[in-house]
């Protein structure tokens, strides 16, 4: 594998494994809001860009339905409660992360979750090793649009050149094509190769020490 000078990784489904948070906040909006619940294998289908359109997804009739508001914000309360219920790194992220640092590199998350959970979840497993963690904000477009990206390259002070983009999904295959930086996919993700591949994925690691370069 290539070594980079800065590597801008997902959050969901490529450091954390946060698969079981979401699934139990889903399902508790939509137990409140008298709908069918959701299966975990359902909810890892619908992750991958934003919750706000996971919840459209779970939501019977989405974004047409009349309870969808009270539904999304009753997620959100839980979800800011219950982040770190179950949720923890995959095996070997910290080692990484703390190696890629001791080598120098720039490190940030770029997230389609929302800003508060991004930051929260960031500062809690990564204090001392991700130097710019971004959420979704009004102010600014969420990936598969290049923005929080180059966002990030800003506050790093990192040109493009030298960096790559890690990530577990379609949205981070073309996030990066839209950024016009590498990409590499994980396969302890949310996705499998087959789907990636479909997705127009090309360089893929299963193990996170992978990432390292030679």
């Amino acid at each position: 594998m290539k070594e980079f000078d800065t590597y801008i990784f997902d959050l969901d489904g490529t450091l954390l494994s946060t698969l079981g948070d979401l699934a139990a906040s889903t399902n508790y909006a939509l137990r409140w809001a008298g709908m069918p619940e959701r299966t975990v294998e359902e909810v890892r289908m619908f992750v991958g860009n934003g919750v706000r359109l996971l919840m459209e997804r779970a939501v019977p009739g989405g974004v047409e339905n009349p309870k969808f508001e009270e539904t999304y914000a009753r997620f959100r309360e839980h979800y800011m409660e219950h982040n770190l219920d179950t949720t923890c790194p995959y095996d070997g992220i910290p080692e990484l992360l703390c190696e890629l640092k001791r080598r120098g590199k720039k490190l940030a998350i770029v997230s389609n979750k929302f800003y508060a959970a991004t930051q929260e979840l960031a500062c809690h497993f990564f204090p001392d090793m991700i130097d710019v963690a971004i959420g979704e904000r009004e102010t600014i477009r969420k990936k598969p649009a290049p923005d929080t990206v180059l966002e990030a390259l800003r506050q790093l002070d990192a040109p493009k050149e030298g960096a790559v983009y890690i990530g577990d999904s379609d949205v981070d295959v073309m996030t990066a094509k839209n950024c016009g930086l590498p990409c590499i996919s994980v396969l302890w993700g949310f996705r499998d190769k087959d789907f990636l591949l479909e997705h127009g994925a090309s360089l893929f690691v299963e193990k996170p020490e992978e990432i390292l370069g030679d």
